[in-house]
């Protein structure tokens, strides 16, 4: 792809369109919700993580972003420029990757890798470190993948008229980038030829698709939460098992369903993919566990430090109806479910009410904790890989959520 392209691909996400609600007033400052660092900070650490790894990651979409197959796609989104799809918002998030999308996770792996990874030069060695950064990418590459294909819109069949023609053609661009993404990533994972780490990979795509069909959805396949439950046991024990995970008693108990629900949604390909890079490595099943667990905490972490900046009253962005503040909100005022069961399509609730009366709760305590909860399992979890220069950036990158 030549630079021009890319240039045309960046006017096109800037284009996109995206659906603001009005902010609301609040007691809160923006300070009570905002765990991430400024950009330079955090730029700063991956640069040096980069050094330390000496692959910068930002090579990892490029790598496919640059390809015949990618650029003979990317040419038709020129065609839906102005368009609200969203697969305009996705390929914004893709291209300004730093600014919007701060969760590196094939960096992440790969400073893992190199934590247990032998310090001696040799053939072996540079095999092992090429087959560790061929897992880092076909995992941002399932991730992306997934990501597009989520972004589909559902047009009923006496609805695809002349004026859905935009929304069906986006649609087709969107299934074959998404498809493109994921074919190449399992290319990859065949080429490493390791039957275990093959399996590894193939429980997590199981739990991807598994929580597209989990849970009540509206009209647009976007997740609603399940009813409050007036007793429940609110914890989720995440293990390394690679059977399906545990959905009993889940909906209506907030910590369960929003674990449950980010587990699916890319906690256990995290995890995978950490728990793969050890595996390459040879190290036995108990170092494996440990990594699964890390990776699974971290992007839990992560998600939670992401979802609290949407209810910051500067903040004019949807919130999602499962998101953490919002399911602790309903758990504390059940009445509030019932504003929103029936919802047919998530873009008709008045997202600037409901964020009022969900600042009204403690939900916004209670999502910092959970972030906290899980910050530090994921700590406590890296330690294990001993004391670094790894694994004290891995610490650092955790520390400035």
């Amino acid at each position: 792809m030549s630079y021009t392209m890319i240039r045309h691909l960046r006017r096109t996400a800037m284009l996109s369109q995206q659906i603001r609600v009005e902010s609301t007033m609040t007691n809160l400052t923006q300070e009570d919700f905002v765990f991430r660092p400024p950009l330079a900070n955090w730029s700063k650490i991956i640069r040096e993580a980069e050094k330390i790894v000496g692959y910068p990651t930002s090579f990892m979409n490029l790598r496919w972003l640059l390809s015949d197959e990618f650029a003979n796609l990317a040419m038709h989104l020129r065609k839906i420029v102005g368009s609200n799809h969203p697969i305009m918002k996705t390929a914004k998030t893709v291209l300004y990757n730093e600014q919007n999308n701060l969760q590196p996770w094939g960096l992440i792996i790969l400073l893992l890798a190199k934590a247990i990874s032998p310090t001696t030069h040799s053939l072996q060695t540079s095999t092992l470190t090429e087959h560790q950064r061929m897992l880092a990418e076909l995992t941002e590459m399932i991730r992306t993948g997934h990501y597009i294909h989520k972004g589909l819109l559902n047009i009923p069949m006496e609805e695809r008229d002349e004026k859905k023609d935009t929304s069906m053609f986006a649609n087709k661009i969107a299934i074959l980038i998404g498809d493109y993404l994921l074919v190449t990533a399992n290319g990859m994972l065949a080429r490493l030829r390791n039957q275990d780490l093959s399996y590894l990979i193939s429980t997590a795509l199981r739990d991807l698709s598994e929580g597209e069909f989990f849970g009540p959805r509206d009209s647009q396949n976007m997740p609603l939460p399940g009813k409050p439950l007036s007793r429940s046991i609110d914890s989720f024990k995440i293990n390394g098992d690679t059977i399906p995970l545990n959905v009993t008693d889940i909906l209506g108990s907030p910590i369960r369903e929003w674990t449950l629900r980010n587990m699916y949604n890319g906690g256990s390909l995290f995890g995978r993919g950490c728990e793969g890079a050890v595996l390459l490595a040879g190290k036995d099943i108990a170092e494996q566990k440990k990594a699964y667990l890390f990776g699974c905490h971290l992007c839990l972490a992560w998600q939670a430090a992401s979802e609290l900046p949407k209810f910051c009253p500067e903040n004019k962005e949807p919130f999602s109806l499962v998101s953490a503040p919002v399911l602790f909100a309903l758990n504390e005022s059940p009445e509030l479910y019932e504003e929103i069961k029936d919802i047919n399509n998530v873009s008709c609730i008045d997202y600037d009410d409901l964020k009022a009366k969900i600042l009204k709760t403690d939900s916004i305590q209670k999502t910092k904790l959970l972030y906290t909860q899980n910050a530090d399992k994921a700590k406590s979890y890296i330690e294990m890989f001993g004391d670094n220069e790894s694994v004290d950036t891995i610490k650092r990158l955790i520390n400035t959520l």
